[in-house]
């Protein structure tokens, strides 16, 4: 029998070790990547794979696959094959399933001579090389164009660094000093929490321990069962579209949910093949798994143990588990659109639960780089511009909120932008009308302009890619707009932005619109009062007020209540 209260705490301090964890990555990094918009995750592994702890707040759609990288490196090496001191480094596609900035620097953890964990740092790096600065080589079209792959490449091996090896590397990317300060920090964050595990172990016992971990992990599968248990049994089915590459039939996104008694099985078979020359193709079961999460025990913390009670079907060569060399440099634009098909599938039998879709966009990646002569050095700015969530049964969808997939990631900061590079951000403000009419309104995507004040590179592609498909409504309520980026050199007219990368001299513009959430229930039925509140705070214009609530707002700027009565009886208003 297990000590309650001894296992209440360590069901705290492993998620602690986690967030300590992240507090130190965040206040040593070096690019704004992950010390502003935090596109990052720190977490504690077992020797098997099993996820231990992630940090609160850590990127959700990393939670699938770190076990995937921790099961690689161990079939590589062996558990024999790790040594105290030892670092690897690892962005494979075959493996890890994502773009190639995002890398990987884990440690094994050593108690008394014997292999007990992994510590793991999983964290957006502003360039690997190829066409990656930024956001991914979303203009290349093959992993080798993309940028460097390192394939569980140990890069300290006892504690002493390959030089060769980090000359290679260094090398091979554009800006050396901030990539290899991040990789500092990663490992400064792994060493950590190597540090606090084994605290743990030196206080509890391995044993105890180790027991303790199954235990957390036996009850926070049987919470998530129990929420499980809640819904009908049955098969749902939803679908929903993604922009194909240009002249080409749109991906399909088709989930077909199984629920039987606390057993849910989520079937993502039916989405498209992967395909080459699309960045669209991922490998991870992070949609799945995000939405499961959310509809189970979205508030408690997150382990092995979460996902117990799920089985995904995910054959190889689908786009949402493609075999590498598939391209997959835009690898998480899918996932929003899979959680919010997977919910969909779910508005019949949770109508009490289940919102509008949101943006269905991890955001408009911003990033612009080039040498800056005012500091002799070469920079990059980036940013993630948020869209809105869908209105939900008993409220408005959040304005200018990160996806679902995005944990707590956010925007960047204007102050951080203009001060570390040469810009100028002329606009950042909610869009009017973006938000899906509704009951309850869809929240408001983002309007926001830059300008660069030097030659420079942009990453200015559209905000996502479901171009030409709307974030749908539920129970009445209208589509939320369709975002979209503007591009405007000096002396020239604005044009859609469709390439994702761009040179523009200094003083080019790049608008951002993104997508606002839909909405939930009839528009008709929303409030009158919170129509007009929405139009004195420029949420919604008049315009909008009246022809899709039935709200008169007169000159004044006050409802005109005789009117709006007769244009919601379907009368005609003079």
């Amino acid at each position: 029998m297990l000590d309650p209260v001894t296992l209440e705490v360590m069901r705290n301090a492993l998620p602690a070790i986690s967030d300590e964890m992240s507090y130190d990555l965040q206040r040593t990094s070096y690019n704004m990547m992950i010390y502003e918009v935090q596109d990052y995750c720190t977490a504690l592994l077992d020797v098997d794979g099993a996820l231990i702890s992630q940090n609160i707040g850590g990127v959700s759609h990393f939670v699938a696959d770190l076990g995937a990288v921790i099961k690689d490196g161990v079939a590589r090496f062996g558990k024999d094959g790790f040594s105290p001191g030892d670092v690897v480094m690892h962005n494979h596609q075959a493996t890890a399933g994502q773009h190639l900035n995002n890398v990987v620097i884990y440690t094994p953890v050593f108690h008394q001579d014997r292999l007990v964990a992994f510590a793991v740092v999983r964290a957006h790096w502003a360039d690997v090389g190829g066409q990656s600065t930024g956001f991914g080589g979303t203009g290349a079209y093959d992993p080798w164009s993309e940028g460097l792959q390192v394939d569980q490449l140990k890069i300290y091996e006892a504690g002493r660094p390959d030089e060769k090896v980090l000359k290679i590397i260094r090398d091979n990317i554009r800006y050396p000093d901030a990539a290899f300060g991040d990789l500092r920090s990663q490992l400064a964050a792994c060493r950590l929490g190597e540090r606090r595990f084994c605290e743990l172990l030196d206080r509890y016992g391995h044993d105890d321990v180790l027991a303790m971990i199954a235990a957390i992990y036996a009850e926070t599968e049987a919470k998530a069962r129990a929420a499980v248990a809640e819904i009908p049994d049955g098969t749902y089915e939803a679908e929903a579209k993604m922009d194909g590459p240009r002249g080409t039939p749109p991906f399909e996104i088709k989930v077909k949910v199984i629920v039987a008694g606390s057993d849910m099985t989520i079937d993502l078979s039916g989405c498209s093949p992967q395909r080459e020359n699309s960045g669209l193709n991922s490998r991870t079961y992070a949609g799945a798994y995000i939405a499961y999460k959310a509809l189970t025990a979205p508030m408690e913390p997150l382990n092995e143990g979460a996902f117990g009670g799920l089985n995904v079907v995910l054959p190889e060569g689908n786009m949402m588990m493609a075999k590498f060399p598939a391209f997959m440099a835009s690898w998480g634009s899918p996932l929003p659109t899979v959680v919010d098909a997977i919910w969909r599938a779910f508005a019949g039998a949770l109508p009490d639960r289940i919102p509008a879709a949101h943006s269905g966009s991890l955001g408009a990646p911003f990033a612009l780089s080039g040498q800056d002569p005012a500091r002799g050095a070469g920079f990059v700015a980036q940013s993630i511009e948020a869209g809105g969530w869908g209105g939900r049964p008993d409220a408005d969808g959040e304005d200018v909120s990160m996806s679902v997939c995005q944990g707590d990631v956010r925007n960047t900061p204007i102050e951080t932008m203009e001060l570390k590079a040469p810009l100028m951000v002329g606009e950042r403000a909610l869009w009017a009308d973006s938000g899906g009419p509704g009951k309850f309104r869809g929240g408001l995507g983002v309007k926001t302009t830059i300008r660069s004040l030097v030659d420079g590179r942009w990453n200015a592609g559209p905000p996502g890619h479901r171009s030409g498909y709307a974030p749908w409504g539920l129970r009445g309520g209208k589509p939320g707009a369709i975002g979209f980026t503007m591009i405007r050199e000096p002396g020239g007219d604005y044009e859609r932005s469709l390439a994702p990368r761009v040179f523009g001299p200094a003083g080019t513009e790049v608008i951002y619109r993104t997508s606002g959430g839909g909405g939930w229930g009839n528009p008709l039925e929303r409030d009158v009062e919170r129509v007009s509140r929405d139009v004195r705070e420029g949420y919604v214009t008049p315009e909008q007020a009246r022809d899709a609530y039935g709200v008169v707002i007169d000159g004044s700027g006050r409802v005109d209540v005789a009117a709006t009565q007769a244009l919601r009886d379907g009368a005609e208003v003079a």
